[in-house]
């Protein structure tokens, strides 16, 4: 009888390990990168039954079980369902591999399918569950470091050194102004210059003086030809040195080379700068990660750059990896592991704007839980009912 009860207690304390492991799945089933898991059930050791020797009136004796017994839990690495966010920074793995992460203060890596990624105020990229940095390769380097913003934050301003024009400008023009070229130097400043251009039809066909002034000053001045209509490429650009006040001169090209005409058009001249090369000084206005795992940074002068590239590592075996908090796991270092960069033989891409989300599967977690509590009411009523028994015994002894 005590063996019964002993028995009915190992299904209640499994089952109830089930019902446990039930409830974290179902609870994480919105949880990015969460691995769901199993219990595993297996029965106890047997012993003997009879008295004495192996055998009892010429028959083998009888074995009997004491219970059950429960192993650890199995996790499911089935990748979960992706979902969009439009957050250049929560990231999903497509196909194999997982996101390398360092501990700050102990410097240990664990390894996840989470992408929910941020970056903290020092500009290190790090898991927005757990905090670790999220660890990739710097341009040129084969080792692992930290993904950063170091140096990347700001974007240097770049003197103008080319603007180009397009348009016609008239042949039988003798005159035209193009007003408030903007000129960038070498800091960021913004400098209007003024284009005047003086038809030299009469002394010389096709060929046109063109003078830089700032204010009512020259700062340069040359000839650019055509023929036929069409940009001499002996004469279609024009070069001058422009210094700002209290800054220092830098050389400017104006281009006429591409889509620029002189043809008659009577007075009237459609000649306009299209581009110009400089930028002034930029903030960061954006962070993304490309496909292949590279940090994209946009800033406030429209200037772009690369930065770090993740990193991603694969197990040649998922056995022995460890659950830890934040969908993260860890090694117990019996697996082979190798890491290297998205797009990788053997490893996944990026999508950047994406989450991988639980591989929970709600309806067998429901089908697994009326399993669990049909089990744990018939162990409750093992237990019942042999102490049921053991109280008739006491009982009948009791009324001797």
């Amino acid at each position: 009888m005590f063996d019964s009860i002993f028995i009915g207690m190992t299904g209640l304390q499994g089952f109830s390990k089930g019902l446990k492991v039930i409830s974290n799945n179902v609870a994480n089933l919105n949880t990015p990168g969460f691995k769901g898991s199993q219990l595993r059930f297996a029965d106890a050791y047997y012993q003997q039954g009879g008295f004495g020797g192996g055998y009892m009136l010429g028959q083998p004796q009888m074995q009997y079980g004491t219970g059950l017994a429960t192993l650890a839990a199995r996790l499911n690495f089935q990748p979960g369902e992706t979902r969009q966010t439009g957050n250049g920074l929560d990231l999903a793995i497509s196909g194999e591999g997982m996101f390398v992460l360092r501990d700050k203060e102990s410097g240990n890596e664990a390894y996840s399918r989470a992408g929910q990624f941020e970056f903290d105020k020092e500009g290190n990229l790090v898991s927005g569950a757990t905090g670790k940095y999220v660890m990739g390769y710097a341009a040129g380097s084969g080792d692992l470091s930290r993904v950063s913003l170091d140096g990347l934050r700001t974007s240097a301003a770049n003197a103008t050194a080319t603007v180009k024009l397009t348009g016609n400008l008239s042949s039988t023009a003798t005159d035209f102004n193009i007003d408030s070229v903007k000129l960038i130097d070498a800091v960021g400043g913004e400098h209007v210059v003024r284009l005047n251009f003086k038809n030299k039809n009469a002394t010389t066909p096709g060929v046109w003086t063109v003078t830089v002034f700032d204010g009512t000053n020259s700062v340069g001045t040359g000839d650019i030809k055509f023929v036929d209509g069409q940009p001499d490429a002996a004469q279609n650009a024009l070069s001058f040195s422009y210094t700002p006040s209290g800054g220092t001169a830098f050389s400017v090209k104006l281009d006429f080379s591409k889509d620029v005409t002189s043809f008659a058009a009577g007075s009237t001249s459609s000649l306009a700068v299209s581009s110009q090369d400089g930028f002034a000084a930029g903030a960061l206005t954006g962070a993304s990660i490309d496909g292949d795992g590279t940090l994209s940074l946009t800033y406030s002068n429209s200037q772009t750059a690369k930065g770090a590239r993740l990193a991603l590592a694969v197990f040649d075996s998922n056995l022995g990896l460890t659950q830890l908090e934040g969908g993260e796991f860890t090694t117990d270092g019996t697996q082979t592991l190798r890491v290297g960069r998205p797009g990788d033989t053997g490893l996944g891409t990026i999508e950047s704007g994406q989450l991988e989300l639980s591989n929970v599967d709600l309806s067998s977690e429901f089908s697994d839980l009326i399993v669990m509590q049909r089990g744990y009411q018939a162990s409750s009523h093992i237990v019942s009912t042999a102490n049921d028994m053991i109280q008739a015994l006491f009982d009948m002894k009791g009324n001797r």
